[in-house]
Parts: structure tokens; C-alpha cells; sequence
């Protein structure tokens, strides 16, 4: 027997994330979906684990859409991954699941220029999507406190503890 599939229709999600996810043709969600949005979404503390094409961004970055309200402070949330690649393609999913929000975020990895990341960070953001060490290297140079931070999202854990970056993770929870 096959667990039942539930559509994005049963989440109490506003109705312009609705209305996005239904223009961006998402009708089923997939089971990481169906096992962690209606926690994440209630504002309880998720550890999960799925493959790649799972699902998983959606999975926190809905949520987040839903919780936050554009702040143009300090950032209230921030999402850590283990590789620049990750952090872009996770970058790029948030913008399509905010295209009816105001939230505004910042990538922070490296190979790109501080000048540009300190902009963005200078105009407010409220999602940081973020590699462990250049977001370190940005609080450092004292351009980016963590203060306001409500929502952390650790996005494959599991790697970056494998990837030795332990030792950032628990600097940036303290």
C-alpha cells in the first residue's frame, strides 16, 4: 500500500504562494514535503533527509516565504550550505518561491566580490544564503551581525560535517 499524496492546496499557505506554486505547475508535493511542511510550517524544528531532487528546498524555503515579513534589517533568516553551486542553485529556488513576496535575500559565497555582497547587506536583507566561510569572513570584518536571525536552515549537514566544517557551524549557531 502507497502512502496517499497530498497537493500543496492542504497547506495553509497564503494565497499569492498559492498561486505560485500553481503557476509554477507544483500540484503534489513530494513525500520530504509531506513529511516536514506541516511542522516547519508550524513553526517546530525539522531534521530531514532526501536524496537530491527531493524536494528539499521547497521544503524550507516555503515555510520561510510564509513566516517571514519583509524586515529591511537585520537578516531573520539564514540558510548554510556546504558548496557556492548549492548555495546559487538554492538562491535561484528562493527567488521563485518569493516572486509574489517582498523578502529579499543575499548569496554570500566565494569567488565574488565583498564590494558587491556588502551592498546587498547594506540595503537590508532578510534571507542570508550563505557558504560557512564567507559568511564568517563578512561577520569578522564586522559588516554583518547575526543578531537578527529567527530561521536557521542548515541545507546538507551531513556534507559540510563530512567537508570538516563543523568548527564554522557551531561559531555561526553561537
Amino acid at each position: 500500500m502507497t502512502a496517499p499524496t497530498l497537493g500543496f492546496d492542504a497547506l495553509p499557505l497564503r494565497a499569492a504562494t498559492h498561486s505560485n506554486l500553481t503557476q509554477l505547475g507544483y500540484t503534489q508535493m513530494t513525500p520530504i514535503q509531506a513529511a516536514s511542511l506541516h511542522i516547519t510550517l508550524a513553526g517546530r524544528d525539522v531534521i530531514a533527509q532526501a536524496s537530491t531532487g527531493s524536494g528539499k528546498t521547497a521544503a524550507f524555503a516555503l515555510p520561510l516565504v510564509e513566516k517571514l515579513a519583509p524586515a529591511m534589517q537585520d537578516a531573520q533568516a539564514l540558510v548554510l550550505c556546504p558548496t557556492r553551486e548549492l548555495a546559487a542553485q538554492v538562491a535561484e529556488n528562493f527567488d521563485t518561491y518569493t516572486k509574489y513576496s517582498k523578502l529579499t535575500k543575499a548569496l554570500l559565497i566565494g569567488g565574488v566580490s565583498f564590494k558587491e555582497q556588502d551592498k546587498l547587506i547594506d540595503r537590508g536583507v532578510d534571507v542570508l544564503i550563505a557558504t560557512p566561510g564567507r559568511l564568517l569572513d563578512h561577520v569578522e570584518r564586522g559588516k554583518l551581525l547575526l543578531t537578527g536571525v529567527q530561521i536557521m536552515v542548515v541545507d546538507e549537514a551531513d556534507r559540510m560535517l563530512d567537508m570538516g566544517m563543523k568548527e564554522q557551524i557551531d561559531q555561526i549557531n553561537k
